[in-house]
């Protein structure tokens, strides 16, 4: 399983405009819903806050990793985003976050989220994985870096 399976340029936005939580993950989700990933934007928003209530999928060191198990999503697939800013994600360590990855699974997905999930997490406790994201110019890079992993 390779990450870029999951995800494309189109799946990355460079300069996510959100302040808060609850509207990084609408501006994550509208990703998906603009690569028609998704059928019901408002499922998979429901959803994704449902998971959050369970407990932060702010992981730390800058990162946050929401993901969501949906019938309102077609199929497998990861975006990513990142804030110039950072934002108060609730995240384990208290300190804002930078870099999202959104993953998102059909409701009658087994483990794959959770493959992917682990294969990201192992990547992003490496200072120079997360810097190459931080520092990438473009949605090629971006690309790039994760293809390495």
């Amino acid at each position: 399983m390779e990450v870029n399976e999951f995800i494309n340029q189109n799946l990355i936005k460079m300069n996510l405009t959100s302040e808060d939580k609850d509207s990084v993950i609408k501006e994550m989700i509208e990703i998906m819903a603009e690569n028609e990933i998704i059928t019901d934007k408002e499922e998979v928003i429901k959803k994704a806050m449902e998971r959050e209530e369970k407990g932060t999928t702010g992981v730390g060191k800058g990162v946050a990793i929401p993901h969501v198990k949906s019938s309102a999503v077609k199929r497998p697939a990861v975006a990513f985003g990142r804030s110039e800013k950072g934002i108060d994600y609730g995240s384990m360590d208290e300190k804002p976050s930078y870099l999202f990855f959104l993953i998102t699974v059909p409701e009658e997905s087994h483990d794959e989220h959770l493959k992917l999930l682990a294969k990201l997490s192992r990547n992003l406790i490496h200072d120079d994985f997360r810097n190459s994201l931080l520092e990438a110019k473009d949605e090629e890079e971006v690309m790039s870096v994760l293809e390495n992993i």
